[in-house]
């Protein structure tokens, strides 16, 4: 078995989008799989924003808008 420092050699010679790509898994990888709550609401939350646009309720925003307001928020 490879040590962890190994491991890390390997993964520096890869593409920097494989690099990305293999430190998500990695950190997926440790993740609990969510519950059927979750995922229910998570769709609640999804249907009660749908039809919160569709009555006219809220708008939509360009993602670089949405992105730029929480970089400010967080002092970036």
């Amino acid at each position: 078995m490879k040590t962890v420092e190994q491991i890390l050699e390997d993964a520096r010679k890869l593409p920097r989008e494989q690099r990305l790509t293999l430190a998500h898994r990695i950190l997926v990888a440790d993740e609990a799989e969510p519950s059927e709550d979750v995922f229910l609401a998570w769709d609640l939350a999804i249907r009660e924003r749908i039809a919160r646009y569709d009555r006219g309720e809220s708008r939509a925003r360009p993602a670089s808008e949405v992105l730029s307001d929480l970089g400010h928020r967080l002092g970036e």
